[in-house]
């Protein structure tokens, strides 16, 4: 029987340490990204303006929100003059008309999202069920155009056809209906706001739900119908999960935005009889900081709708990640 032996090192010679394995990386993981630097600078490049753009409209205007605690004067430091702590909090939190427009914003975000969020998805099923290409091609087309046009162009069609003298009051005045006051009357403004999301907005949100549904493995189809499955079921059990994880990844970006609802459209809707139900937390800070020039107050509560859009996305990131196991990050 043989037994195996380690030879000892020559006399005179030094025997290096043995590294660890687990030991620090750093420095070849730094020579590695200067080395891949080198080689695709090129495409390094590209993603300066885009880093400079975040830098400059997203990152550093962050710095403003300091004027929150801090007393701002128009003309004056453009941090504020001096320091007051949670006063302009305690304010709005004490501010009637604040919780009334708060209560607005959940109205027209939780309505944006149960109607606005699944239209596009039943869309795209449907369209996904078309055979003939000249009609899929004819209906995307024309749910698409919507959304090139300006919300400008859109809150002008919807006014000229909710008008008293519009198409809409014609058409009711044919069946004996008195003319409605849409634009007027407090009670219709949701109706009419998401309404305009849902024209300008679902064909748009069906093209990410089209081009998840051109990756679903079409031999799940074929085993789905060998196993006795009609239409219904493998929209069910094979197109919605293969969709999914852009469902939920599109939902947690809608909720995360629960709170900014459209300012540009409901501006330019609204008037001040439908205040009741169309101010909403982004006008109230238009009016408040822009015409009243209070931006200290403003900035508050800007703030805090900040606050809140945070705290919602990163919930609904969480609950996605345990529940489905999809998440942003």
């Amino acid at each position: 029987m043989s037994t195996s032996t380690t030879s000892a090192p020559p006399p005179g010679t030094r025997q290096e340490p043995t590294k660890s394995r687990h030991g620090p990386a750093a420095p070849s993981a730094r020579r590695g990204w200067r080395r891949s630097l080198r080689r695709d600078w090129q495409l390094y490049s590209l993603a300066v303006l885009p880093l400079l753009f975040f830098l400059v409209f997203r990152y550093l205007p962050m710095i403003g929100n300091v004027i929150a605690f801090r007393r701002f004067e128009p003309g004056g430091s453009i941090l504020g003059e001096r320091w007051v702590g949670l006063r302009y909090v305690e304010m709005f939190l004490t501010d009637p008309t604040f919780w009334q427009v708060f209560r607005n914003t959940l109205w027209l975000g939780t309505l944006t999202l149960v109607f606005c969020f699944p239209i596009p998805v039943v869309l795209a099923l449907l369209l996904n069920e078309v055979r003939r290409t000249a009609l899929k091609r004819f209906v995307q087309t024309v749910s698409y155009l919507p959304h090139f046009l300006s919300i400008v162009i859109v809150a002008g069609i919807t006014m000229q056809m909710l008008a008293t003298d519009g198409p809409v009051n014609h058409a009711l005045g044919w069946f004996g209906h008195d003319p409605i006051r849409f634009v007027q009357e407090p009670e219709w403004f949701r109706t009419i706001y998401v309404g305009s999301e849902i024209w300008q907005t679902a064909g748009w949100g069906t093209i990410l739900y089209l081009a998840a549904l051109t990756t679903i493995d079409d031999d799940l189809y074929e085993a789905a119908r060998i196993d006795g499955a009609g239409r219904l079921r493998q929209i069910w059990h094979v197109t919605l999960p293969g969709i999914r994880p852009t469902m939920i990844t599109l939902l947690i970006l809608n909720i995360g935005t629960f709170m900014a609802v459209g300012f540009e459209k409901i501006l330019l809707l609204y008037n001040p009889l439908t205040y009741p139900t169309a101010d909403v937390v982004s006008t109230y800070l238009y009016r408040a900081g822009v015409e009243s020039n209070s931006f200290s107050y403003a900035a508050a509560i800007g703030l805090f709708e900040a606050v809140i859009g945070l705290v919602l996305i990163t919930s609904a990131n969480q609950l996605s990640r345990r529940t489905v196991g999809t998440s942003l990050w």
